[in-house]
């Protein structure tokens, strides 16, 4: 069930300058300094590079939470939107405590979805001590190897391509989804000549940095378009439209591939190595995953299952990728 948008009115907006050149946006539905609720922190789901939606507050209870939203650099209201410099996960993470130190909070629940929840366990492997929970929805790991065939830590790392390597990220934007929704991915194949797709992330990345705006706005569009097409169990055209909107589609598409190229910033599969699960091994944990989401397949949460046993996992049955349905509300 979710609450009334009335009762959800963020009471507070912030800015936070983590550069000379760029800062990131900070948004609260209840006054920030606690006083017998708890704080929750929301990271953005979605991308990297989408921001926050206004429509997540309507998720918490705002008599229970006091949630604190946060776009990440360049994303959503953040500034300079879709700025890719000083833009890595680890940038994130110091933004993320910078903004706990700054409100002066001990500790809080995290809360990630999709590519907020890799950004979530990230900054809990950073800060340990500063997490009381984790929740994370739809989770996504950047993995060379295929998640299927190992439990995780000894198996051998397969390779096909400078940047198409990891297993989630060449069954979405190379060949797996395709065979989902044909109709969309004719969409996305567009802007991409025939003799460039052998690897469509770096042919996009090539598009999506060019000088001339046509061409890079082109590609931004049907980069989103083809997600958004893709993250529900049932299409919503309000939702595929949003690929539509220029600027959001620019930082979308740009931020968000940007951190595939870059894999993440992270070596292969380090949220998942030992020596870091152990790090937050005592946090409370629970994963809510779509059973048919194909952005962020259930193989990613089973193999954090089979990582870190001690968690709570929930595989919705009748769910997609997208936090906007009421299905996950009841988990």
């Amino acid at each position: 069930m979710r609450f009334q948008e009335i009762e959800t009115e963020p009471q507070l907006i912030m800015i936070m300058n983590v550069e000379q050149s760029s800062s990131f946006m900070v948004r609260s539905r209840a006054p920030f300094v606690p006083n017998n609720a708890t704080l929750l922190n929301l990271l953005h789901a979605g991308g990297p590079g989408g921001g926050c939606d206004e429509k997540d507050r309507s998720f918490f209870n705002p008599n229970k939470y006091k949630v604190i939203f946060l776009d990440q650099r360049g994303a959503g209201k953040s500034t300079p939107s879709a700025c890719l410099e000083e833009n890595t996960t680890w940038d994130l993470v110091k933004d993320i405590e910078r903004l706990r130190e700054h409100l002066k909070i001990e500790k809080w629940h995290v809360f990630g979805g999709s590519w907020g929840s890799t950004l979530a366990l990230a900054y809990a492997q950073s800060h340990p001590d500063r997490v009381k929970t984790l929740v994370l929805r739809s989770w996504h790991i950047y993995l060379q190897k295929d998640v299927s065939q190992t439990a995780i830590a000894h198996c051998t790392v397969l390779r096909f391509g400078p940047l198409i390597g990891f297993s989630e990220l060449r069954w979405f934007y190379q060949e797996g989804a395709s065979h989902l929704f044909p109709e969309a991915w004719e969409e996305y194949l567009a802007p991409i000549p025939e003799s460039e797709r052998g690897d469509l992330i770096s042919a996009y990345h090539a598009k999506l940095n060019s000088s001339d705006d046509e061409i890079r706005l082109n590609a931004a569009r049907a980069w989103s378009k083809w997600e958004m097409s893709t993250s529900k169990l049932y299409i919503d055209p309000a939702h595929v439209a949003a690929a539509e909107k220029d600027d959001w589609a620019n930082a979308f598409a740009r931020i968000e591939n940007h951190y595939f190229v870059n894999e993440a910033f992270m070596r292969d599969g380090q949220l998942l190595d030992s020596q870091e699960i152990d790090k937050i091994r005592h946090i409370p944990t629970i994963v809510v995953q779509g059973r048919y989401d194909v952005v962020c397949p259930p193989t990613t949460a089973w193999a954090l299952k089979k990582a870190w046993p001690e968690i709570t996992l929930h595989i919705v049955p009748d769910a997609g990728h997208s936090l906007a349905t009421d299905k996950f509300a009841e988990y």
